[in-house]
């Protein structure tokens, strides 16, 4: 390799690297600001490590010098493959549940698209993956904005708990819940291990965020209340 060749090499090596760290970076700060597991700095990474490993698909010529190119040969479709099915580890683990309630999908969501965004700009393919980081961020910060505006159902996994003798029955709980707008999708019942406690467990539905507040004011101001949770559902 003349060092004319190689300096043009280096530069251009540098370009893709750096392309893949602002698009990953960009992309990061939204997650970051919105207090996601996974922000700035991992969609960085893993925008710029599948760049990388694209990159060497593209200079395979260059990993043993004067060895016939037909000795080194690397698909770089099935480094792409390689580098899709790794990141699903890493979307993984910003998954957690709690109850029936699932968050952080919409992070290993973003993840995966930074790994695509990464091997575009690896290989060279700067519009569709610049494209790409657009829309991302549109889906991300603009849907939202849609999102929020929509009419929807919110949903809450709601927990009350009563002395066993002293509960009320399920009527008024019903009654309870529709005087704040919430309708029950389904209820459960429980007695503690001690015996001392009845519970209701149950999947409640409204449509004004503001009917939870009021819900838990009016919830902690009962005296037959012994203890009670809501827990809203979404990422």
């Amino acid at each position: 390799m003349s060092p004319p060749n190689m300096h043009a090499d280096l530069a251009n090596i540098s370009v893709h690297l750096l392309a893949a760290l602002a698009a990953g970076g960009i992309i990061g700060l939204e997650r970051s600001y919105h207090g996601r597991p996974a922000g700035f700095r991992t969609h960085s990474l893993v925008c710029v490590a599948s760049s990388l490993l694209m990159l060497v698909t593209l200079y395979q010529w260059s990993w043993l010098p004067g060895v016939p190119m037909e000795t080194v040969r690397t698909d770089p479709t099935r480094m792409a493959q390689g580098i899709m099915t790794g990141i699903g580890f890493l979307g993984a683990g910003v998954i957690f549940k709690e109850g029936l309630s699932v968050r952080g999908l919409t992070t290993a969501a973003s993840i995966w698209m930074t790994a695509a965004i990464g091997i575009l700009m690896g290989i060279g393919f700067y519009f569709p993956a610049v494209f790409a980081t657009l829309i991302t961020l549109g889906t991300l910060a603009a849907f939202r904005w849609i999102e929020i505006r929509l009419p929807s159902h919110l949903y809450a996994q709601h927990t009350i708990r009563f002395d066993r003798g002293h509960a009320m029955n399920e009527e008024e709980v019903r009654a309870l819940l529709a005087r704040h707008d919430f309708t029950v999708a389904n209820m459960n019942y429980r007695v503690s291990d001690d015996g001392l406690y009845f519970e209701y467990r149950m999947t409640i539905r409204t449509s004004q965020q503001g009917n939870l507040r009021t819900l838990a004011e009016e919830l902690r101001k009962l005296d037959e209340v012994r203890a009670f949770r809501l827990s809203p559902t979404g990422d």
